[in-house]
């Protein structure tokens, strides 16, 4: 089925196909690499499983875009299984985040700023209701990803939206007087008037400062979690 999967993707790249190009079915390579209809159709399987393809009853295969729940799955795989530990993950998001905040500080538009500081005024709205504050978390660095101009980034930055769901609210439950939750708020607002002001340098500290307090809440509770022992590798 490697041989098969291979094809496929070596097709796209010979064609110069793009995300949305058609490809040709499953008898078209089953007829060229000599191989059964079943051996294709499971190489199909296995390439939309990927999203390197899309497929659906009644139409042609399509080239897939780029989805961050790959990389979501496959985090949260090496989480489960001990190969990774979740502050070693924070620890890449914070340096991620660092640089897509100084890059959307000097790429941002207009409307992606103002949305910006609009989720930051959502978080400060909704700072008693963890849900929605998830949420709201969630979104305003999506956004600030969105504003930096680098795909990738975008990607990963929206793959560590699953852990963001189970970490943010953590960290707000820590928080448990109304000036500790008001002094996250104004993080978030300061990360985005920084962005609005088109200061990457303040952007980037006010990142900076935001993540110290983050990392250090989730350092805390995956410790407590493992006894006072570092977490199994």
């Amino acid at each position: 089925m490697q041989r098969a999967i291979r094809a496929v993707t070596q097709h796209i790249r010979r064609q110069g196909l793009r995300v949305g190009d058609s490809l040709p079915g499953e008898k078209h390579f089953a007829t060229e690499l000599g191989v059964s209809h079943a051996v294709m159709r499971e190489a199909f399987q296995a390439l939309a499983a990927l999203r390197l393809i899309d497929v659906g009853n009644g139409r042609k295969p399509r080239v897939a875009a780029l989805d961050a729940s790959v990389i979501a799955t496959s985090m949260d795989h090496a989480i489960s299984t001990a190969q990774i530990t979740v502050p070693e993950i924070w620890d890449v998001r914070r340096t991620i985040e660092l640089r897509t905040v100084e890059l959307a500080a000097n790429s941002r538009t207009d409307a992606e700023a103002l949305e910006i500081l609009r989720l930051a005024e959502e978080i400060a709205a909704h700072a008693d209701d963890r849900a929605a504050v998830t949420s709201h978390d969630i979104a305003f660095h999506e956004a600030i990803a969105l504003a930096s101009r680098n795909a990738l980034f975008i990607q990963i930055v929206r793959a560590f939206g699953p852990l963001m769901e189970v970490a943010v609210p953590k960290a707000w439950q820590t928080r448990r007087t109304k000036a500790q939750r008001a002094e996250i708020v104004r993080r978030h607002r300061a990360i985005a008037r920084a962005i609005f002001e088109r200061d990457p340098a303040a952007a980037t500290a006010a990142m900076d400062t935001h993540f110290d307090s983050s990392i250090g809440v989730v350092l805390a509770q995956a410790a407590a979690e493992v006894g006072g022992r570092p977490a199994a590798r």
